[in-house]
């Protein structure tokens, strides 16, 4: 197996379950050392102590990704740990159907949430890592957006597109660094969030759906997705920042 990430150290908001999950297990077994940041320190412990099981450990964070002092505090334990910081993704999210909300006055404190944890949780994250990342000589952060940017209509894919503005924002400041901003569009996978909301009773065939509007005519896995965020963490990818790559099977068909 290839070690593209070994002495790497990487930062995974919402790494205790689903997709953050995923890549963590990934990029431990290409020889990072992980820390999960994640708001359920028992969902961080969990995913800590598989890494360890497989030869390379790391470090639970309990953290909100809207608290300004805990993203900082924890870019400071990464380094007293590690003495470095390579990669982070910004994987932490309000998403399904807790982000589908009315259009309505009474909403907007909702609407702030997930704003609030979409959007500026990735902004504070990557302006606490940005110092330590920058002197361990750079590396890759990467936003975990959303097919949904690009067909709007919820509170959600709002979000999602802000988010994309985000990473080429963040990829012009930060990268007298030498650090690399890109983005990650899912569509629907295999996390155990996406499963639940497809089983639900009133979602009836969703999957066939999608997958019947997708090019490649198969379901999408979390396997999928870290295939993408390895490469795009890796020196593999040395030229390319500011990007927001759609990885949904060609659902979404975009020709600019």
């Amino acid at each position: 197996m290839s070690r593209r990430f070994e002495g790497k150290v990487a930062v995974i908001t919402g790494g205790g379950a689903g997709i953050g999950r995923r890549y963590a297990h990934r990029l431990a077994e290409e020889g990072a050392r992980l820390v999960i940041a994640d708001f359920d320190p028992e969902a961080g412990a969990r995913v800590v102590a598989e890494l360890e099981q497989i030869g390379n450990g790391g470090l639970s964070v309990p953290m909100d990704v809207t608290d300004a002092q805990a993203a900082a505090a924890m870019a400071d334990a990464t380094m007293a740990a590690f003495g470095r910081l390579d990669i982070l993704v910004n994987n932490a999210a309000v998403h399904l159907d807790h982000a589908q909300l009315p259009f309505t006055i009474e909403a907007i404190p909702e609407w702030r949430r997930v704003l609030d944890v979409n959007i500026i949780g990735g902004l504070i994250c990557a302006t606490a890592c940005r110092a330590a990342m920058a002197a361990s000589g750079g590396g890759s952060i990467i936003n975990q957006s959303s097919m949904a940017a690009y067909s709007g209509g919820n509170a959600y894919a709002v979000s999602k597109l802000g988010l994309n503005a985000l990473t080429v924002g963040l990829a012009a400041q930060f990268g007298p660094d030498n650090i690399r901003v890109n983005g990650i569009a899912p569509g629907l996978v295999d996390s155990e969030a996406a499963v639940e909301w497809m089983n639900h009773p009133d979602r009836k065939g969703i999957q066939d759906a999608l997958v019947g509007g997708q090019v490649i005519k198969r379901p999408g896995t979390m396997e999928d997705l870290a295939n993408m965020a390895l490469f795009l963490c890796s020196d593999e990818a040395s030229f390319i920042t500011g990007q927001t790559i759609l990885v949904d099977g060609g659902f979404t068909k975009k020709a600019y």
